[in-house]
């Protein structure tokens, strides 16, 4: 039975709460953050790699890219799209300390490797801000990694990676006139300071790299001067639902193989203040077009990536969001990241025309 008036319109938010809307705009939509393993025996996944683009694929998902700390994800991408059938994913690399760090020939390998890197990060973990501010409680006090281990400092953070303030130094030269001659490469930041990331939008644009993804650990912490700065530089901001959900309060981080190095997520002590509903209204403020949304799901104590991704999708629809405004950053803006043009079908999709494979 239709339980909706003869003139329903769904971006009415009367109607808006619909299931079955959230399962509409997953359709052809892209999440550019996917966390699928391998990873620690301590921290399993909740989906493999295989597993998390079947799901994908089979909710009408265009594409996932897969972030992995630990390796490269470009050959992941590989092995998939050689498994799975009518599908595509893609990797690539974050220069986090188990690649060497601020390392050229890794980026320049990634470059070449497997389906060739989608994206190169600057370090997720393995950044001198990020391994710097990463935390624990003890004994009732925050305390920071850096301050309670010694050993932490000479085998984790003395070989994290920053991004020059003053001029680039060599190897940081090296991997941006990379990224610059593989314009199929997107650039993103990785777990960076904000005075990093803004330096970094300065020298992506005196490089000629036009697309250029502020990681969503920086964007959670930028200033509203700051966010205006990284826009007029022509930056794309993340924002990923992992940052709001449950698991934000308790130390789920483990990028390091000792157990006394768990840590809370990004440094946090607690859940992060404002939540969903100021995240949907800071893209709302800065204009959507300027945002792309991600899960950062994988960790098994949140549901499979694609479901994230329909969360995500139905939140946006509770603050409010148009169908045009939701796709624009969850399809539009995460293909252009990806050189695909969503108004084209892939490869494997039929045409209304003709019904063929086109």
């Amino acid at each position: 039975m239709n339980i909706y008036p003869a003139n329903f319109d769904k971006n009415d938010w009367q109607y808006s709460r619909n299931y079955q809307r959230s399962l509409d705009l997953l359709k052809g939509s892209i999440d550019l953050h996917v966390h699928a393993g391998p990873h620690l025996i301590s921290s399993p996944r909740s989906v493999n790699p295989v597993q998390a683009a079947i799901e994908a694929r089979d909710a009408g998902m265009r594409g996932i890219a897969y972030m992995c700390v630990f390796n490269w994800s470009v050959g992941t991408a590989w092995i998939v799209n050689e498994t799975v059938p009518d599908f595509c994913t893609y990797g690539g690399i974050i220069l986090n300390t188990v690649l060497g760090g601020m390392n050229p020939r890794a980026v320049k390998t990634a470059v070449y490797y497997g389906s060739g890197a989608r994206y190169v990060s600057f370090g997720a973990h393995s950044t001198k801000y990020q391994a710097g501010v990463e935390g624990r409680y003890v004994d009732g006090q925050w305390k920071r990694l850096v301050d309670l281990y010694p050993e932490f400092v000479e085998e984790e953070y003395n070989r994290c990676i920053e991004i020059p303030l003053d001029k680039p130094t060599k190897e940081f030269d090296e991997i941006m006139k990379i990224v610059a001659d593989n314009p199929q490469i997107y650039l993103v930041s990785g777990h960076i300071s904000n005075a990093e990331a803004l330096k970094l939008c300065d020298y992506a644009q005196e490089y000629g790299i036009k697309k250029v993804l502020l990681s969503n650990a920086v964007t959670e912490h930028l200033s509203e001067k700051e966010i205006d700065y990284a826009i007029s530089k022509g930056a794309k901001l993340e924002k990923c639902l992992a940052e709001h959900t449950h698991t934000g309060s308790i130390p789920k981080t483990h990028y390091y193989i000792e157990p006394q190095y768990r840590a809370y997520d990004e440094g946090q002590s607690g859940a992060p203040a404002g939540g969903v509903f100021a995240s949907a209204n800071q893209m709302k403020k800065f204009g959507v077009e300027n945002f792309i949304i991600g899960t950062d799901f994988g960790v098994y104590t949140l549901p499979h990536p694609v479901e994230g991704f329909r969360e995500w999708i139905a939140c946006l629809m509770d603050c409010g969001w148009t169908d045009e405004e939701i796709r624009t950053v969850s399809t539009y803006n995460p293909a252009k990241m990806l050189d695909i043009d969503v108004r084209k079908p892939m490869p494997w999709e039929k045409t209304e025309e003709s019904g063929e494979v086109k």
